[in-house]
């Protein structure tokens, strides 16, 4: 696949969100070449009036001066020192990282601000960046997720066909770990019919143990339009049996309801029950505790 490479400065580095588990997101590149036949930014693209096709990934937005931006937003005395989730829109650790580094002075950046922030990758590329973790870890709270949806070889090269391998994420989480920092799995997006079975969610959490994740959690596919148009062509061609079933299930809605989504998160949970999966660091990083302010009595 042929990709450009657009060098582009930006404006702003942070970005407000709405509805999520956090308040700002930080991504130092637009597109992402992991071309996940399920990336729920496709849906993101297509309501943007960009192609969410197997176009999406050929053209990657590199903003140049991300870091510089984000040292002035830092510095700024509006700014609240709130939490910062980094790879929310794209993948920090793609390959186009390798030679810009842009992901590593915005964690530089954040590391000297003492900001809180988390990161959510596929690329094992992030223990080059280990030196930096550590540091920041010390200063303000830091953890890193990576997507681990399965270790079924042939679901992964299927639906994540320009990924590092699952069990080379796992090493990936095993350095971090034993380095101290808080790094987890996220079982996302689960599909149903594919990557489901019991026996294929054992296999992941067992290696999520195995490679002392801190602790795990699952999610199911979600199809929204862009997402949607482009997962069902593929699974046409990848496992065209399945079609019915998921016209079935997704008939005229994006996410799937109670009844099948608790299912397997409890399953989920009680593997990671049976296989002991918690924090179980030997070196926990943390920044020092806040001093403790005394109430004066009058």
């Amino acid at each position: 696949m042929r990709v450009e490479y657009r060098e582009e400065p930006c404006k702003s580095a942070l970005n407000a969100v709405k509805g999520m588990g956090f308040k700002w997101s930080l991504n130092p590149y637009m597109g992402c070449v992991h071309r996940c036949t399920f990336c729920y930014v496709r849906h993101f693209e297509h309501r943007s009036d960009r192609p969410s096709d197997d176009r999406y990934g050929t053209s990657i937005r590199v903003k140049t001066n991300v870091a510089e931006v984000l040292r002035k937003e830092l510095a700024r005395a509006s700014w609240p020192h709130e939490h910062v989730a980094i790879g929310a829109a794209t993948d920090p650790y793609q390959p186009a990282e390798g030679k810009y580094k842009l992901t590593r002075a915005c964690l530089q950046t954040l590391r000297d601000a003492s900001n809180p922030f988390s990161i959510i990758t596929r690329g094992p590329m992030i223990v080059r960046d280990l030196d930096v973790l550590v540091d920041a870890a010390q200063r303000a709270s830091v953890s890193v997720t990576f997507s681990i949806p399965t270790v079924d070889e042939e679901v992964w090269k299927l639906t994540e066909p320009s990924t590092a391998h699952p069990r080379q994420r796992l090493k990936a989480v095993k350095a971090l770990v034993d380095a101290g920092v808080n790094a987890r799995v996220g079982m996302a997006p689960i599909l149903p019919g594919i990557s489901d079975r019991p026996e294929q969610l054992r296999d992941v959490v067992r290696g999520a143990r195995e490679a002392g994740a801190t602790g795990i959690w699952a999610n199911l596919l979600f199809l929204r339009p862009g997402t949607r148009e482009h997962f069902l062509t593929h699974l046409a061609e990848d496992w065209p049996e399945q079609l019915p079933l998921y016209k079935e299930l997704y008939a005229g809605k994006a996410y799937l309801g109670a009844e099948l989504m608790k299912p397997v998160r409890a399953e989920v949970s009680r593997l990671a029950r049976e296989h002991g999966i918690g924090d179980r660091r030997a070196l926990k990083l943390a920044p020092p505790p806040q001093p403790e302010q005394l109430s004066l009595s009058f």
